[in-house]
C-alpha cells in the first residue's frame, strides 16, 4: 500500500496526470470513497494525462462514458446506481475498455467482478480541501512503479 495526500483540487488533478503516465491498455482502476471525495476529479486528471480533450463529467446517471480521443481510450464508469454485480457484468465494461483504461467510481461494490490485476484507490476527505489517497495494487499492479507518482 502506498499513501499520499493532496491539499487542493489542482493537486488532485496533478496526481491523476501522474498516474496516467504508468497506465497501459487493459488497466482497471477502482476508485472508492464517499460522495465528494474527488473520484471524478482524479479521473479528470487521468484523462488529461491520457490526452483526452473533453472535460470529464460524472457518469452517475449514464453509468459509463467512453472517451476515444486520447493516447489511450478511457472508459469512465460509476456503478453507484447499479443493483447487482450481474448488472455490472451485463455492461461488459472490461471488454469495452480492453484497448484502453477502465476507471470505475464506487469500485468497491464490484471489486470481485473485475480482473484480479487492478489498482484500488481509496480516497478520504482530510480537511476542507485535503484528500488522503491509499493505492492498493493487486496482481500485476504489484510490479508497477507507483512510488514514482506520489
Amino acid at each position: 500500500m502506498i499513501t499520499t495526500r493532496t491539499d487542493s483540487p489542482e493537486e488532485t488533478l496533478a496526481l491523476g496526470r501522474r498516474l496516467s503516465s504508468i497506465l497501459k491498455p487493459g488497466d482497471v482502476v477502482l476508485l472508492g470513497g464517499r460522495l465528494g471525495t474527488g473520484k471524478t476529479l482524479l479521473t479528470g486528471g487521468i484523462a488529461e494525462g491520457l490526452g483526452v480533450p473533453d472535460p470529464i463529467a460524472s457518469p452517475t446517471f449514464v453509468i459509463a462514458r467512453v472517451y476515444l480521443d486520447g493516447f489511450l481510450p478511457l472508459v469512465h464508469a460509476d456503478v453507484y446506481r447499479l443493483g447487482s454485480i450481474l448488472e455490472f457484468e451485463d455492461l461488459d465494461l472490461e471488454e469495452t475498455a480492453a484497448s484502453g483504461v477502465l476507471v470505475i467510481e464506487w469500485g468497491e461494490a464490484i471489486e470481485d467482478a473485475v480482473s484480479p490485476d487492478r489498482l484500488v484507490i481509496e480516497i478520504e476527505i482530510d480537511g476542507e480541501n485535503g484528500r488522503q489517497f491509499r493505492f492498493l495494487p493487486h496482481g500485476a499492479w504489484l510490479n508497477r512503479p507507483l512510488e514514482g507518482i506520489v
